[in-house]
Formats: structure tokens, C-alpha cells, sequence
């Protein structure tokens, strides 16, 4: 698919907000930042991963699961979505043409690392791949559509076409958010990671009683990704890339 990786830039780029940054959040805000919408992520830092060491997960032999976030915060990162790193998400709903999300901010948003969420931007877009599929800067400006930064008032509140829950077993915000709940008490959505309520999406342990494994939240999140980008493209939309969009991307920094 070396011929889809980048958004048609007379599209529109729909935004996306994911509210988590675990396995489930990251995977859907890499999809959707990858392939052009507008993604901001609110993260907690409350995974379960900081107390995970994988061996059960497929492609890799053993590594610490705060290692394996910091990897994937970085991948997050590199393909431009906005992470907001311990900005609480306080209140979800329906704006009428989307989704608005109420946030608690912090003195200084700070990301994993523990840089200012300034100096990690910095950071981010220094170490970004360069290729034309990458490249946020020039968002949907014709449509008349805010920019990132200026769709957060003072208020702390935030404007979204779509939002993706990914706060593990905690299903408060999908309650406020008034999506339907199945008898076991866990979120109701089908395989493509919709909720009841068009444009919302929940994942990983919101979904399923016990089999919470971060190969499964992973598999959520891209579901749900994949989804938003079907929609928005309005044709099934596979993100399958090859050797060439690798080398087109990141040139000489292709791991061998």
C-alpha cells in the first residue's frame, strides 16, 4: 500500500483524541497518525505494562514493559501525534458534530521522559521521518478546521471528530459518554471496535472481561484505527506497507 500511506492533502484530515496511552491507546493513535489524521493522546501513565515483563508477545523474546512503552511512545511520537503525558481526562461527550473532551492540566504537562511537553514536541519533530507521508503541518488549513494547538481553550477542553477509550477496565468516561453496555458489564462493541455511539470507540480490557493482554489491547486499538480511517476514506483501508514505504520513510535509519 506504498501509494496510501500519506492523506490525500485535498482531503479532509478528520481528528481523532485517544483517551489512554497503553497498549490499546498507542496502537490506535500510531494508525491514525501514520496515515494523516489529526491525533492528540491523553495519557495518565497508569498502564499495567510498568508492572508487565513480556515473553508471551509474538515477534518479541523478552522485554520489560516500560521499556516497551517507551519504544511505542516513541513511535507515537515520530509520526507526529500530539501525546499529552499526565493531562487527565475528566469529562467525555457528544458535541453534535463530534466529540468534546474536558481535561485536568497540570502545572507543566510533563511526557514520560520527563521533559516539558514543549521540549518533547521539539524533540518529536526533530526526529520525525521527513517523507511527504508524514507531514502534519499543513492539516486541513483550507477547510477552516483549528490546529492542534489551538483547539484547546482555556479551559482545558478539546474538539474531536472521533475519540477512542482506551482506559482499561475503568468504563466511567464510556458510561458518561452513554454508550451501550453488555450484561457482563463490559462496553458493547463489535469487531471493528464501535460503540453504540457513532464515532466512539472503546478497546482493550473496557471491552473484555478477562483476557487482557497487551497483544489483544494492540489488535484493539489498530481495529479501531483502521475503522476511523475506513470511514473517513469511505473504502475498507488496510495499512499494509513494504520494504520500499520503510526505506522511503526513514532512508538510511531502516533497521536491517
Amino acid at each position: 500500500m506504498s501509494d496510501e500511506t500519506s492523506a490525500d492533502e485535498s482531503e479532509r484530515n478528520a481528528s481523532v483524541i485517544v483517551i489512554g496511552g497503553g497498549p490499546a491507546g498507542l496502537s490506535a493513535a500510531l494508525f491514525t497518525a501514520k496515515n494523516g489524521l489529526e491525533t492528540t493522546v491523553f495519557d495518565a501513565d497508569e498502564t499495567w505494562m510498568h508492572k508487565a515483563h513480556l515473553f508471551n508477545y509474538l515477534g518479541i523474546g523478552s522485554v520489560g514493559g516500560s521499556e516497551f512503552m517507551a519504544t511505542a511512545r516513541q513511535q507515537v511520537d515520530d509520526f507526529g501525534a500530539d501525546r499529552r503525558q499526565g493531562e487527565e481526562v475528566t469529562a467525555v461527550g457528544d458535541s453534535g458534530e463530534g466529540f468534546v473532551v474536558e481535561t485536568s492540566v497540570a502545572s507543566e504537562t510533563q511526557r514520560a521522559d520527563g521533559d516539558s511537553a514543549e521540549q518533547s514536541r521539539g524533540k518529536s519533530e526533530s526526529s520525525r521521518p521527513s517523507g511527504d507521508d508524514v507531514s502534519r503541518d499543513s492539516a486541513d488549513r483550507s477547510s477552516g478546521r483549528r490546529s492542534r494547538e489551538e483547539a484547546a481553550d482555556d479551559d482545558g477542553e478539546y474538539e474531536a471528530d472521533y475519540v477512542v477509550l482506551a482506559t482499561g477496565a475503568n468504563r466511567d468516561l464510556a458510561e458518561e459518554l452513554g454508550v451501550d453496555f453488555a450484561e457482563n458489564g463490559t462496553v458493547d462493541v463489535g469487531v471493528e471496535m464501535e460503540t453504540s455511539v457513532e464515532g466512539a470507540y472503546a478497546t482493550g480490557a473496557m471491552v473484555r472481561p478477562e483476557e487482557w493482554q497487551a497483544a489483544i489491547a494492540v489488535g484493539d486499538g489498530a481495529a479501531a484505527a483502521l475503522n476511523i480511517l475506513s470511514s473517513e476514506r469511505g473504502e475498507h483501508y488496510h495499512d499494509f506497507d513494504v520494504p520500499a514505504d520503510a526505506e522511503r520513510v526513514f532512508g538510511e535509519l531502516v533497521a536491517e
